[in-house]
Formats: structure tokens, C-alpha cells, sequence
């Protein structure tokens, strides 16, 4: 993944399925550290919200680092009208996956992409589902039809390259906090 044609996408994480997700709260911080590390690169941060009528809107702090998101009704983010033709005039071939439920909104997503031509990649640690075992099956056909398990620290130094330098010390400090919590 390179800053230059990689995007982030959330997929679904709102206040009502929040709660009954298998270690909700780690995803919820882990996301929130891809978003930090997307934006001190100027990366493209994308999400949606299946059904907030039913599920709520985003959780926060998630919500408040985001634009408006489309809604959907459709489990794979590829049935939102325009994504994939907006990744296409913005060059991003690549897409770190990232939300809920990791077997079904983010593995149709993840198999839809595939399948449209991308590079999938999956932050295993900020996506979650209900119970273990669901999410552990599809990281694996997720990864068997082509998308790369990553991590969020993983990602988080992939994105920035190289030490030294004014991101490089930001990027340590998103690390150093996450471990002395």
C-alpha cells in the first residue's frame, strides 16, 4: 500500500451494532488510529452506514472525523451509487478495509472489489463481527479470493515509509498511546 493510490474505507460501524461486536472497543480505537494516520498523509478516508435508521449513525469519535456518509441497504459498499467510479477518477487501486461485520458488509465489500479489478486489504484488528468464529472464517475466504491481512500498527508505518521526519515522530506518538493505555 503507498499513500498515493491507497484509500481507507469504514464500513458500518454505528452506535446500535457497535456494542455486540466481538471487542468493539479496540476496532473502534484501532479505526480511529487509521484515520489519524490517513489524514496526516492526505488520504482519502471513505465510509458508509448500512440502514442508520435501524443502526444508528457512526460511533464516535468516528462520526465527528467524517463527511456526511451515504447510506446503504446493500451489504457490499460497492452498492453505493458512484464509489467505485469515484476510486477510478481518484487512481486508487487500493483499499484498506476496515469495520463491521467482517463476514458479511465488509467480506461482500471485500469480494466485490476483488472482483472489480482492486487490491483489498484487510486491518484485521479494526474489523470485527459478533462472535469469533464468523469473523475468523471470513478473514480466511477473504484472504483466499486475494485480499492481504494486514495489522493496524502494520499499515500505520507501511503508510509512512520511513523514519525520521515530522510524521514519523506523530506516527510514533499514535503508537506510544495505544500501548500505554
Amino acid at each position: 500500500m503507498s499513500k498515493s493510490d491507497t484509500a481507507l474505507l469504514m464500513i458500518d460501524l454505528q452506535e446500535r451494532l457497535a456494542p455486540v461486536i466481538d471487542q468493539s472497543e479496540l476496532i473502534v480505537e484501532n479505526v480511529e488510529r487509521l484515520f489519524l494516520t490517513a489524514q496526516m498523509f492526505d488520504m482519502p478516508i471513505l465510509g458508509t452506514e448500512q440502514y442508520p435508521k435501524g443502526l444508528g449513525p457512526t460511533v464516535e469519535p468516528l462520526k465527528s472525523m467524517l463527511p456526511p456518509l451515504p447510506e446503504k441497504l446493500t451489504f457490499s459498499a460497492c452498492g453505493v451509487e458512484g464509489l467505485l467510479k469515484d476510486l477510478a477518477k481518484r487512481a486508487i487501486h487500493k483499499l484498506l478495509l476496515v469495520g463491521v461485520e467482517a463476514h458479511v458488509c465488509v467480506q461482500q465489500t471485500a469480494l466485490d472489489l476483488i472482483a472489480a479489478g482492486f487490491d483489498v486489504y484487510i486491518a484485521v484488528d479494526a474489523v470485527g463481527s459478533r462472535f469469533p468464529l464468523e469473523k475468523d472464517i471470513a478473514l480466511r475466504r477473504m484472504e483466499s479470493a486475494g485480499a492481504v491481512l494486514t495489522t493496524t500498527e502494520a499499515t500505520m508505518f507501511e503508510w509512512c515509509e520511513r523514519a525520521g521526519g515530522e510524521h514519523f515522530k506523530e506516527l510514533s506518538r499514535l503508537v506510544r498511546k495505544k500501548h500505554a493505555e
